[in-house]
């Protein structure tokens, strides 16, 4: 579930103080004007990516196709553009908006952006080398990185070699930072430790590759001034749904007990009547030889008698 990241601005560092007093070093990023300006789907480009833009500018600062782009789509022109790698169902709308509350706290991000650039620096500043002796014979390359390579063989410089040139200036990304405040209303963004880059330059963020992201994180994105709104409805939809789920399990639950004593009583009346009846004809049965006995003993009297 790839989402889209942020172009945001670096503004500088600071210290913010944690619940639990503790404070951190912050380096403080603010979004503004970050807007959906192009889509890239699977069936017409091979894949699924989203282009966003931010940043004012003037439109005589743009060429003529970057206008009538802008125009086409009613956008304001913008100074800094850059395309994101999203999933299918993370594709965002044409001038969709995004806020701070993309990212949420305690998300960990991948930061990327241009070093500051440090000109042409030598084999101990670029390398961190430990140059050559001050005395016993050396002279003029007491900073010198020292011995370049081997002779005939392999009769070369290897590729990568370390040595003095350019130092910074290049991109570089730094992963798993964590977010540790986030201001929607002014939008910004404060991420704990350092950023690649100058004050002003442009940095994207993105969710962190090596860390699991936050189940609160907003789908498909962090939308400016609707997220929060359709979190809110998806919580109470959610506890309305358990409980209507709850209620039906307690009426299914209720409705066997009442049936069941219905049952059970039924048999318990036609038992009590028929071990009723056997014991009116036990007692019948047993009067019957009593008194057919007493009338043979009656008989056997009158007889004697005679």
């Amino acid at each position: 579930m790839m989402r889209s990241g942020l172009i945001v601005k670096k503004v500088g560092m600071t210290r913010l103080y944690l619940e639990d007093g503790t404070h951190v070093p912050v380096t403080v990023l603010s979004l503004k004007d970050c807007q959906v300006i192009a889509n890239q789907s699977l069936d017409k480009n091979g894949y699924n990516s989203i282009t966003l833009a931010t940043g004012e500018t003037k439109p005589k600062n743009t060429n003529k196709s970057q206008r009538e782009a802008f125009a086409k789509i009613k956008v304001t022109p913008k100074q800094k553009q850059m395309e994101f790698r999203v999933s299918e169902d993370n594709m965002l709308p044409i001038g969709s908006e995004l806020g701070a509350n993309h990212f949420v706290v305690g998300q960990y991000v991948d930061a990327t952006g241009i070093t500051i650039g440090k000109g042409f620096a030598g084999a101990m500043k670029r390398h961190n080398f430990g140059g050559l002796r001050a005395s016993h014979g050396v002279s003029i390359s007491h900073r010198s990185h020292g011995s370049t390579g081997n002779s005939q063989d392999p009769g070369r410089v290897f590729k990568g070699k370390k040595m003095a040139g350019q130092m910074g200036n290049r991109q570089r990304t730094i992963q798993n930072l964590q977010v540790v405040a986030a201001d929607e209303d002014r939008g910004l963004i404060f991420i704990k430790g350092g950023l690649p880059g100058s004050k002003g330059s442009w940095i994207s963020l993105k969710d962190a590759v090596k860390k699991a992201l936050p189940p609160d994180a907003p789908y498909p994105a962090g939308l400016k001034g609707v997220n929060n709104t359709k979190n809110e409805d998806d919580k109470s939809n959610q506890v309305e749904n358990t409980k209507l789920e709850e209620a039906s399990e307690e009426a299914s639950a209720e409705a066997p007990k009442e049936e069941i004593p219905a049952i059970e009583e039924a048999p318990k009346e036609e038992l009590a009547a028929k071990k009723e009846v056997p014991k009116e004809e036990t007692k019948a049965a047993e009067e019957a030889p009593a008194e057919a006995s007493e009338q043979l003993k009656n008989d056997g009297k009158k007889e004697k008698e005679n």
